[in-house]
Parts: structure tokens; C-alpha cells; sequence
């Protein structure tokens, strides 16, 4: 810095200075209130500067997502545990039935062992004597069905020449050994299905057995077995398990019971239409119509198809069509009188909830599925709506029927201390 720039203490600077102190002054000022007031007003989030509806979509989406996950999860370990699921869910469906009888014969002095073995027992007589009915049929009737069979392939192959298709012995036999040749080329499938049906057969076997001994210890212990479940569950939730386990217990009782008089009207009303249409195999026939009613919707559309071919093969095309209607009528009864006023009130399942399960089951696990999708939803409607009405808090401690209630019961009146007033 040269002298002549040099300013004096205590001297006035130049004019030129003042002058850009003076510019300088506003834009300082507005810079730092700017600056407060910036500080001093809050920072929007990103959660706030997003729409209302769009935090609310994103909310529901990302918990609905790990809901779908579980349930997916869910869905793969019972799939990959089927060979135990099934025979305990079978096992849980026959305890309903037979879980009301074993009570009864209970309260009417049996010993409690003793009406467990005559309600086995009972089980076992009934399905053995079905079996042997529809066995006995078919070994009685089997040269009946030899000659009838070969009968109906000749119809068949000389309509196959004089009806409209017009085909020549040559075309006949040159496509039933072409037939021939595509069996003995995949004979090796043939093979590896028959090694696959032997392991499906140990595995059916090991279900039989499974669901044998799974049914024998929900009726020797199934209530200690669901409180074991219900402790599971925090404390503050038991009671609403507790209600709602009983209430879904409950509807897969009146489904069972309902389901059976649903299968017997099926079987009674598709065997009579055959008896009278003179066909064989009748009571084979009402024996598949009963268990395949089972499954609704499937299962006797499914049967009643079989009793069509059979009046087809046996009896011609008019018994054929007659055989059709009567199956038709039989489940339009069912259809529109006995699921609605039956099936309905006892599972409180709309009909298009009924359908919907059955097809979701299909497509998920097959037969088993379809049998138990309906029950399934049944219960899973009662409990939900059970938990969601909050009719469980209507119970209270002293209304509560779970462990501690069952503890209770076992100590002697004269220890109990008084329940606290609710």
C-alpha cells in the first residue's frame, strides 16, 4: 500500500467508501433476516410434502405387501408339509363329528375311554361297510360288466363304419394299432407312474395312519390341546382367541353334520334315478356320489358324470339322457334349496364365496384343496367376525372359558380365593 492510499486515524474515510457501505447496508440487512426467518420457520418433511391420499395409498401398500408375504409363506410350508397337514386337517373334521357323540355318551354315564373306542369303532364300521358294499357290486356283477363292455365296443366300432364318420374296418384297425404302438413306446412311463403310484400308496397309508392317531388325541385331549394354543397369545389377547376359536369350533360342527345330510340326499337321489333306469353298479355308484359330495360344487357334478357314462355303455344313448336329467334335478335341489337353506345357515357362507373357495383351493393344492376350502372359509368368516364385533369383551374375566378358567375349576371350592368383581 502506497502512503498516498494510507487514511490517518481519526481522519473521514473517502466519499467512495461511505457510499458502498451505504449500498452494501440493505442487501446485508434483508440477507440475515432472510436467514432468521429461515431459521426460525419449521422444515417440511418429505412425508408432508406428499398428498394426503398418496401417504395413505403408500401406508396400506407396504403392509398389505407383508401381509401377502405371510400368507405366501404360509401357503408354501403347508404345501411343502402336506403330507402331514392333510391327515391332521382330516383328522380335525372327522373330531367334529364325533367330538358332539363322545360328549353325549359321556353325559350319559359312559366311561369317557369307552366312548371314545365305540365312536371309532362306529366310524370304522360305517366307511368299511360302504366299501364292501360297492366292492361286493362290482366283483358280483363283474362278468356282467366283461359282456356288457365287449358288447358296447362292438356297437361302438360299427357305428364307427355305418354312423356318419364313415370309416373302413382298414382305418379302424390301422388306428387301434397305432394306439397300440404309442402304449408300448411309453411303456416306460407306464413304469415310472406305477413305481410313482407304489410311493403314493405308502404315503396314503402313512395318512391313514396319521389321521388314525391325530383324531384319537383331539377326542382323548382336545380341549388341553387348545388351551395349549390359546397360551400361545399374550394375555390381553386369549380371551378374543379363546371366543373365537370356540365360535369357528362350532361352524365346522353344523358344517360337517350339514354336509353329510347334504352328501346322503346326493347319493339316495342319483341312486334311485339309476336304480329305476336298471342300471348295474348302483350302490358303487351312490357310494362315489356320497364322498364326492364332499366337496361342493365339483365333487357330485363329478360323480353324477360317471353314472351318465355308465347308463351310456350299459343301457344307450336315452338312458344316457335320462340318467343327465336326473343328475341335473338332483343338484338343482341342491343348489337351490339345500345349500342356501341348510349349508347357509349352519356356515353363514354366501354361495359365491362357496364357489370362489372351491376354484382358489383347486388351483392351490388339487382335491384336497377344493375339500377343504369351504370349511376353511367358514371358520375364518365366524372367527374375524367373532374378533372385529368385540362380542368377546362382553365375556369378561368371569366369562372367560380359557386356561386360567379351566385352572380355576380344578381347585377346590373351599381354597378358592373370591374373583375379583369385573
Amino acid at each position: 500500500m502506497s502512503d498516498t492510499d494510507a487514511t490517518p486515524p481519526g481522519s473521514t474515510p473517502p466519499v467512495t467508501s461511505v457510499a458502498a457501505s451505504e449500498n452494501r447496508a440493505p442487501a446485508r440487512s434483508w440477507f440475515l433476516n432472510r436467514r432468521k426467518r429461515d431459521l426460525d420457520e419449521p422444515v417440511e418433511s418429505a412425508d408432508e410434502s406428499l398428498p394426503r391420499g398418496m401417504r395413505i395409498a403408500g401406508a396400506w401398500s407396504w403392509r398389505l405387501l407383508v401381509i401377502g408375504a405371510v400368507i405366501a409363506v404360509f401357503i408354501f410350508l403347508v404345501i411343502q408339509l402336506r403330507l402331514i397337514i392333510i391327515p391332521l386337517l382330516i383328522a380335525v373334521l372327522i373330531g367334529a363329528l364325533l367330538v358332539p357323540l363322545v360328549d353325549w355318551l359321556h353325559r350319559h354315564r359312559w366311561p369317557r375311554w369307552l366312548a371314545i373306542v365305540a365312536a371309532m369303532l362306529g366310524l370304522i364300521i360305517v366307511v368299511s361297510g360302504l366299501l364292501y358294499l360297492a366292492i361286493w357290486q362290482v366283483t358280483r356283477q363283474s362278468g356282467e360288466l366283461r359282456d356288457r363292455s365287449v358288447a358296447s365296443f362292438t356297437d361302438f366300432r360299427a357305428w364307427l363304419t355305418t354312423g356318419p364318420l364313415g370309416l373302413s374296418e382298414a382305418q379302424i384297425t390301422d388306428g387301434l394299432a397305432s394306439i397300440w404302438k404309442s402304449v408300448q413306446e411309453d411303456g416306460q412311463v407306464f413304469l415310472s407312474g406305477a413305481l410313482s403310484f407304489g410311493s403314493t400308496l405308502g404315503h396314503l397309508l402313512t395318512g391313514v395312519l396319521l389321521t388314525i392317531f391325530s383324531l384319537l388325541f383331539i377326542l382323548i385331549d382336545g380341549r388341553s390341546i387348545w388351551n395349549w394354543v390359546v397360551r400361545i397369545f399374550p394375555k390381553r389377547a386369549r380371551p378374543a382367541i379363546d371366543g373365537a376359536g370356540q365360535a369357528g369350533w362350532n361352524t365346522l360342527r353344523n358344517f360337517v353334520k350339514v354336509q353329510i345330510l347334504v352328501a346322503f340326499i346326493d347319493a339316495v337321489g342319483i341312486s334311485i334315478v339309476a336304480f329305476f333306469l336298471g342300471l348295474p353298479l348302483v350302490i358303487p355308484i351312490g357310494v362315489l356320489v356320497f364322498l364326492g359330495s364332499f366337496i361342493p360344487v365339483v365333487g357330485a357334478v363329478v360323480t353324477g358324470v360317471l353314472a351318465v357314462l355308465v347308463a351310456l355303455l350299459f343301457n344307450g344313448w336315452v338312458a344316457a339322457l335320462i340318467m343327465l336329467a336326473g343328475v341335473l334335478a338332483v343338484q338343482q335341489i341342491e343348489g337351490h334349496v339345500l345349500q342356501p337353506l341348510i349349508m347357509g345357515t349352519a356356515v353363514k357362507v354366501h354361495p359365491l364365496a362357496v364357489v370362489l373357495s372351491v376354484a382358489a383351493g383347486s388351483l392351490l393344492a388339487g382335491i384336497p384343496g377344493a375339500l377343504f376350502a369351504v370349511p376353511f372359509a367358514a371358520v375364518l368368516n365366524v372367527m374375524v367376525h367373532y374378533i372385529s364385533s368385540g362380542a368377546w369383551r362382553a365375556r369378561g374375566p368371569g366369562g372367560y372359558v380359557g386356561p386360567a378358567t379351566v385352572l380355576w375349576q380344578t381347585v377346590p371350592r373351599d381354597v378358592r380365593r373370591p374373583r375379583p368383581q369385573a
